[in-house]
């Protein structure tokens, strides 16, 4: 069996990592199985992209299409045009397309319109609900053409159940970002900021923000920052900057002395900060799951989430884009009387494993 893995920006390649681990298990115990890693190049710097494949032990890309930058459009085509041609020369049995980033999309459309190859979807049937999100629109494109869905939770169960999806094609099987986490806790990295900064354990709070709804506009992120400023109780803010946020932050004046604007972080680098943080406050969903992994209190920055297990289950907090939300919840934080919260059930690091152990029993 013949399967193309792909993998294009920064959140695919900690879900992919396991998967790989997995299959060459699988070989090395004689079992019918081979992958090509499909890199579309959709992240195509060294802090979005290659730094992890090298810290992960991602092995190199088969093929690397070297979409790079651009609209979505031009993004989503020219990743269509470089796989059609990959498919062209080499038909696998089975694409396996991870998360709900771009290429997510555009590789499973290829596929789909490409004699029909089956599809297989690690992270299927998440929902947001928010039609504005670039990434709802994917997920949703991508699950209404999809064979196989590999699933992290219930709710994701029950969303494709309401789609019309059969039981025959769900397959719950847990997370595979946390196959990743789990595999590299012990070998997270303290960054070179961290003595820098003089920052100490539980007592610092990491912030990542990138979605549109909060960065695009400048004068509305800098009343985010500086309300969490405000609210910081002057402990340090260590907030790895996106390049999406980096330009909206060029001309702002937020020189504080506890706000530390720094480049994105290594994946061993940036969860050692998760690790020991107070804190996170972010906008990313991934990010969310981590935290509620690591036991670390989280307040995402947004009106909804596809990941509402990080709330029931987890440490996470939805509190919106309206800044007043933020300072209420510090205050919870600094009296010490965040929930603690729990794990999701089968977020137990073997997903990878149940996954390739499912795609064996496939038949083609």
């Amino acid at each position: 069996m013949k399967i193309d893995i792909i993998a294009g920006a920064r959140p695919n390649f900690m879900k992919i990592a396991p998967v790989i681990e997995a299959i060459e298990k699988a070989k090395a115990e004689g079992k019918n199985i081979s992958y090509r890693l499909v890199h579309t190049g959709q992240h195509y710097d060294q802090k979005m992209s290659g730094d992890f494949f090298t810290q992960l032990g991602i092995p190199q890309p088969h093929i690397n299409l070297g979409a790079g930058g651009g609209t979505q459009a031009q993004q989503t085509a020219a990743i269509m045009q470089g796989y059609e041609k990959a498919l062209m020369d080499d038909r696998p049995d089975l694409v396996m397309v991870v998360g709900d980033v771009t290429s997510t999309m555009a590789c499973a459309i290829t596929a789909k319109k490409m004699n029909n190859i089956r599809v297989a979807h690690i992270e299927g049937g998440i929902r947001s609900g928010d039609w504005t999100m670039p990434e709802e629109i994917n997920r949703i494109v991508t699950d209404s053409i999809t064979d196989y869905f590999f699933t992290t939770s219930e709710t994701a169960n029950e969303n494709l159940r309401k789609e019309g999806k059969t039981e025959d094609q769900i397959f719950f099987v847990g997370n595979t970002m946390i196959d990743t986490l789990y595999r590299n806790m012990d070998r997270l990295r303290r960054p070179a900021l961290y003595d820098t900064f003089h920052l100490e354990a539980g007592n610092y709070i990491v912030m990542t923000l990138h979605r549109p709804a909060n960065v695009d506009q400048e004068a509305g992120l800098v009343r985010l920052i500086r309300t969490i400023i405000d609210s910081s109780r002057g402990i340090p803010l260590v907030f790895p900057v996106h390049p999406r946020t980096a330009g909206v932050l060029e001309h702002a004046s937020l020189s504080v002395p506890n706000l530390h604007l720094v480049e994105p972080l290594g994946y061993l680098e940036f969860n050692y900060l998760v690790k020991h943080a107070k804190a996170v406050i972010t906008d990313s969903g991934g990010i969310t799951e981590e935290t509620t992994v690591m036991g670390i209190p989280c307040m995402t920055l947004r009106d909804n989430t596809e990941r509402p297990e990080t709330c029931t289950i987890g440490t996470n907090e939805l509190l919106g884009t309206d800044p007043a939300a933020i300072p209420p919840a510090m205050d919870i934080l600094f009296s010490g009387k965040w929930k603690k919260g729990g794990i999701p059930e089968l977020w137990d690091g073997k997903t990878a494993e149940r996954i390739v152990g499912e795609v064996l029993s496939f038949e083609f």
